[in-house]
């Protein structure tokens, strides 16, 4: 993580994201949906499985625009959206939006401390962690759609835990992430899609 990911104006969230950041620590990433993180959101109550209608990104560059090009389409005609995208630009909120609006703080702090606690310490990444968390605060707050970002590829990324997406789209596909995805651009292309 970057220097700047771990500012929050917010003192108490920012020693606990930071604690959030540590957990990618010297680990190599494992591209597979973990028992460890299928067990965190049946503890949660399954809440990927009781979602408004989501568009689900995946795409090696232009997910963040498509998404937030989706979001202002949406909103502009009425609809309440949630949306969950990484990396933050100021602050980590930005990366859930619930009806519209980046997560408050009490929000978000309160939902960092239920996630842990239903962890149980359990192995889990950053992004596992915040997933869940993206989840379970769009169960809490009425929407008409969830716009859902990939994180690292598609086919194997604990976002694609979702059943029956509304709809899914591929942006366009280029080489990254090669060691973890495939080398060649039908390798990279399965992965994604």
């Amino acid at each position: 993580m970057y220097q700047a990911d771990l500012t929050h104006p917010n003192t108490d969230l920012q020693r606990k994201l930071e604690h959030l950041y540590t957990l990618n620590k010297g680990k190599s990433i494992e591209l597979s949906f973990r028992p460890s993180y299928l067990n965190l959101l049946k503890a949660l109550g399954d809440p990927h499985l009781h979602l408004p209608p989501v568009i689900h990104v995946a795409g090696t560059n232009g997910k963040g625009s498509v998404v937030a090009l989706l979001r202002s389409v949406f909103e502009h005609a009425g609809y309440r959206v949630h949306a969950y995208t990484s990396p933050h630009l100021l602050r980590f909120n930005e990366r859930i939006v619930l009806a519209g609006k980046p997560i408050a703080d009490k929000d978000l702090n309160d939902l960092i401390d239920e996630v842990t606690d239903a962890a149980g310490g359990a192995p889990l990444t950053f992004f596992e962690i915040t997933t869940a968390m993206a989840f379970q605060a769009f169960t809490r707050v009425q929407a008409d759609v969830v716009l859902l970002e990939v994180g690292l590829g598609g086919r194997l990324d604990c976002t694609n835990v979702i059943q029956k997406p509304a709809v899914s789209i591929i942006n366009k596909i280029s080489y990254d992430h090669t060691e973890h995805l495939g080398d060649t651009l039908p390798k990279l292309s399965n992965e994604k899609s």
